[in-house]
């Protein structure tokens, strides 16, 4: 019988493994794809790695808690080097763990916006910067960044003073080819409101990062009108606290036909483009291997669980084997 139990078990285990939707693709890589758009989970927060043709941009690092995810995750990407980093508004679940990443790679550029916190990570950041020797750049309004074979253009802030530092998010949309995307960090309704008003010939896009974790302060009516989304991303922590993403966002977005991914069910999820196609996937890449182990130690767990409670059954009741 023990041997029956191992033989199972490692079976079982295997096709845990194998099979496990954190380890399962969401879609085919495009063959000659040259960039590739990874919306990282970090839980509560955000953080993005935009790669094309060797050069790297990092939008955001996640909490300070997630720095050693991040860390990972980029280095498991092969990265060394981040032509540009962006720091959408200094809130911790943005900016948090940019201060590891300055501390482990080479950064050429950083953007943040022209606001201040008086948060301990915020100074932390601005000490990272001062040692790597980087000045900070100050975004202005359709300002353009050149990534790889992708062009990048500055949206947002348009005002100088908000009364929600979300507002002050950078905005950037992203061509590649024929196939487009905007990255809004926690941009709320006057921004939306703002960017609808001074440029919404660019912000008709593909693929959005739905503004402030899928929060009903952001995707507003008319933005979404205007952006016109196939896709939308949210970046959120499962079970969170704040109840994001709303369910009339998501209600929103489903009548709009907008197909939606989520970190929180997804996992870290990598978007493929050639400037023609865009393809979505979940690869085991986006798994560190930590969570790997943690992921077969919990299917050991509740394998053995139910092969124990089979074999205890089936010792009181043979019958039921």
């Amino acid at each position: 019988m023990k041997k029956v139990i191992t033989f199972l078990l490692s079976l079982a285990l295997l096709f845990a493994i194998i099979y496990s939707p954190d380890m399962m693709e969401r879609g085919a890589d495009i063959e000659n794809a040259d960039l590739e758009v990874h919306y990282i989970d970090v839980g509560q927060g955000d953080s993005i790695l935009i790669k094309s043709k060797g050069e790297n941009m990092l939008i955001d690092g996640g909490k300070r808690s997630s720095s050693e995810r991040v860390v990972s995750y980029l280095k498991d990407q092969g990265v060394e080097e981040i032509k540009y980093m962006v720091g959408t508004h200094p809130h911790e679940d943005h900016i948090g763990g940019l201060v590891a990443v300055l501390d482990t790679f080479k950064v050429e550029n950083i953007m943040l916006p022209n606001v201040i916190s008086d948060t301990i990570i915020f100074e932390d950041l601005l000490d990272a910067i001062d040692r790597k020797g980087l000045k900070i750049k100050k975004p202005n309004i359709l300002d353009e960044i050149k990534l790889g074979n992708a062009q990048l253009k500055v949206l947002a802030p348009n005002s100088e003073k908000y009364s929600l530092t979300n507002d002050y998010s950078i905005v950037l949309r992203m061509d590649h080819g024929n196939n487009s995307f905007l990255f809004t960090g926690d941009a709320e309704k006057k921004s939306e409101e703002e960017m609808v008003q001074n440029n919404s010939r660019f912000l008709d896009v593909d693929v959005l990062k739905a503004g402030h974790h899928g929060s009903n302060t952001s995707s507003t009516d008319n933005f979404l009108d205007a952006v016109k989304p196939k896709y939308a991303v949210i970046s959120v922590a499962e079970k969170n606290s704040y109840n994001h993403p709303d369910k009339e966002i998501l209600d929103n977005f489903a009548q709009r036909n907008i197909e939606v991914f989520r970190t929180d069910r997804d996992g870290s999820i990598t978007v493929m483009s050639d400037g023609k196609n865009i393809s979505f996937n979940k690869k085991l890449a986006s798994i560190s291997a930590g969570e790997m182990f943690s992921n077969i130690g919990k299917s050991i767990s509740a394998i053995k669980e139910t092969f124990i409670i089979k074999y205890i059954t089936a010792k009181v009741n043979p019958e039921n084997m």
